[in-house]
């Protein structure tokens, strides 16, 4: 976790060592350290930086990661205005020392995150965000949902291009068609699974508990 939101990044590799970062939230020397450490450590090649979504907490360290691994930007093309805000709004968060950062690459429902022996199918999931992105790898069983879905709770939606009823249909059509036990990897929190999800979830349970 990194930054006062304790926000979750996540650093995905495999046997090969390729890997990928996802939405780094890593604010001062200390957090870049760590991320960094742990990338040479592990001896990983990241290939490329995703964010699922483009708010403070989870871009934070986009600069830092691309100029640390020379690696691209990919984001969803509706998520870039909400990016580019960021320099106006970081001060008014406390995060004087935000380096902006610009997109490479956009992704979009349908396409795949390929590394190593990896696959990611992109699903489109807005509604906490306008672009909101999730990442789902049907062979390892795991979804890396952002900030669309947590354990027992939702993304908020009541910040700019945010909507409720947008969210639920994400949810429902996007995220709670994938197998029960597939892990939810969330952008803040422990993970869960969607089967628990779909029974217990107090705003998005598909059946009474």
């Amino acid at each position: 976790m990194f930054n006062p939101f304790q926000e979750n990044t996540y650093v995905v590799y495999d046997e090969t060592n390729e890997g990928i970062i996802v939405d780094p939230g890593c604010y001062d020397a200390h957090e870049k350290g760590e991320l960094a450490d742990f990338v040479n450590d592990n001896g990983l090649h990241v290939k490329m930086l995703l964010n699922t979504h483009c708010h403070i907490d989870h871009i934070l360290g986009n600069a830092f990661v691309k100029d640390k691994f020379n690696v691209k930007l990919y984001v969803h093309a509706t998520e870039e205005f909400v990016l580019n805000a960021q320099k106006i709004l970081a001060p008014h968060y406390g995060m004087h020392l935000y380096q902006e950062s610009k997109p490479d690459a956009y992704l979009k429902e349908g396409d795949v995150v390929e590394f190593g022996n990896q696959k990611f199918a992109v699903l489109f999931v807005p509604g906490h965000s306008p672009g909101h992105l999730a990442f789902y790898n049907e062979k390892e069983h795991l979804v890396l949902a952002g900030d669309v879905l947590f354990q027992n709770s939702i993304g908020r939606t009541d910040l700019p291009g945010g909507n409720f009823n947008t969210l639920i249909n994400s949810i429902h059509q996007k995220l709670f068609v994938l197998p029960d036990d597939v892990i939810v990897y969330p952008g803040h929190g422990s993970e869960t699974s969607i089967g628990i999800e779909k029974r217990t979830n107090p705003f998005c349970a598909l059946t009474a508990r």
